[in-house]
């Protein structure tokens, strides 16, 4: 294997299933494979069934890997807003070496030391987001290393999330035969790739609208200050759309996937398509105004219901406007009726990588970049377990079953086995 380092994504979502596999090199990423299947046995972005879903992770993986002739061993998971909560942290050491120049070690004592505080036993800690170290009272810094101080201080944001939503996920990517590398917050990775310096600072939300259900993530001052969901997507458009037309549920997803526009005053009239009638062998005709009106009310309900979420969240200024993604978010019209709804500057947010030019890809980039990203903080960015193994003589797939596939593994990083182990252990002891 070369000496760039590579990285691999599973975003499990409500309608679909991705995997992305990139490579970096000099800090740039190349996309060099995509799998990207329909999900099943996930229902508003908690699973429902594992074995479907198991089945749906495999599924897109074996795309992947067909995509590049490699084995994929470990993934970068990422956890939906849902059952998450955010709480601010704080951790003190002393800097342990002798000439008082702060290294990775320290970065991690520090990190362990915020990680000390009271929490629900039906929760576990996902990760720790810093918002500033604080060396010998100077703050501000964000990475302190090759510094010379006594004393280390981190501020942040420790994320927690639902003990049973966590070990649903994590037992699905094990039977899957893969094992997890990290786990991180999905709004949190988007917001990574999605959102420029200056968006983070002033104040922005990013509406990532999925199949089953709607996030929400709003960065400010460069940091993430909010995460919530509200339980609607793009199934239900296909749900409306099934019942306004009389069809059947594959047949909606194709029509709006090639016809819908949200946008009912930019709608065609002359854009005309048949419909089969469910339990019949006819067909209706409709028109791409016609489907608008039905989409337009859904849609415009879910921009509503995220105003509302925000004003929960007593959030109620946002500088930076709103920025779109998921996959609903490529639908035409979608920027219109939310800059008519929401009343801010409204962007839809598209990763510019050859392969995942779309917005239902900005999550699975977005996860590899702050994964890089939280690996060059900690010191680990060049010493990363290989996400797979070539195979140049025996291309043949190996069994995935969990058996064999854990075998095949080589080492991990030095916390992270402990800490995934130990998430297991409080089901499987």
């Amino acid at each position: 294997m070369s000496n760039n380092e590579y990285y691999v994504s599973l975003d499990i979502g409500s309608s679909s299933v991705k995997v992305v596999i990139a490579e970096l090199v000099h800090d740039s990423v190349n996309i060099i494979g995509v799998g990207n299947v329909e999900s099943e046995g996930i229902r508003k972005g908690s699973i429902v069934d594992i074995d479907e879903t198991v089945q749906s992770i495999q599924k897109a993986v074996d795309q992947a890997e067909r995509m590049t002739g490699l084995s994929i061993h470990n993934v970068i998971v990422g956890i939906p807003a849902n059952h998450v909560a955010l709480q601010p942290c704080h951790g003190v050491v002393a800097v342990s070496t002798e000439d008082k120049e702060i290294r990775d070690e320290d970065i991690a004592r520090v990190l362990d030391a915020a990680q000390v505080m009271p929490m629900s036993p039906d929760r576990e800690l996902i990760n720790i987001v810093p918002r500033q170290f604080i060396v010998d009272g100077l703050d501000e810094i964000k990475d302190p290393r090759g510094m010379i101080g006594v004393r280390l201080e981190l501020e942040g944001t420790v994320v927690t999330g639902s003990k049973t939503m966590l070990h649903n996920i994590l037992r699905c990517v094990e039977k899957a035969g893969l094992e997890v590398a990290d786990i991180f917050l999905q709004p949190l990775a988007a917001g990574t790739i999605a959102l420029s310096k200056d968006e983070q600072d002033l104040g922005t939300a990013i509406i990532d609208i999925g199949g089953g259900s709607t996030s929400i993530a709003v960065f400010e001052h460069g940091h993430l200050i909010a995460a919530s969901t509200v339980p609607a997507g793009g199934e239900h458009i296909t749900k409306d759309l099934s019942i306004g037309l009389r069809t059947t549920t594959d047949d909606a997803e194709k029509i709006k996937r090639k016809h819908g526009h949200a946008f009912y005053d930019y709608a065609s009239e002359d854009e005309v398509f048949s419909v089969p009638i469910i339990g019949s062998d006819q067909h209706q005709q409709f028109n791409q105004l016609e489907i608008s009106d039905i989409i337009e009310v859904r849609m415009e309900e879910m921009f509503e219901l995220v105003l509302n979420e925000l004003k929960r969240l007593n959030i109620h200024d946002l500088p930076g406007g709103f920025v779109l993604t998921g996959g609903s978010a490529a639908m035409p019209g979608v920027l219109e009726l939310g800059q008519a709804v929401l009343q801010n500057q409204v962007r839809v947010a598209v990763p510019d990588y050859i392969g995942v030019r779309e917005p239902q890809y900005t999550t699975a980039v977005g996860l590899i970049k702050y994964a890089y990203k939280h690996a060059k903080l900690q010191g680990q960015a060049d010493k990363q377990p290989s996400a797979f193994e070539e195979q140049h003589e025996y291309p043949q797939k190996k069994p995935r079953n969990t058996e064999t596939s854990t075998k095949q593994q080589k080492p991990k990083q030095k916390n992270e086995e402990g800490r995934f182990k130990k998430l297991f252990g409080y089901f499987f002891e």
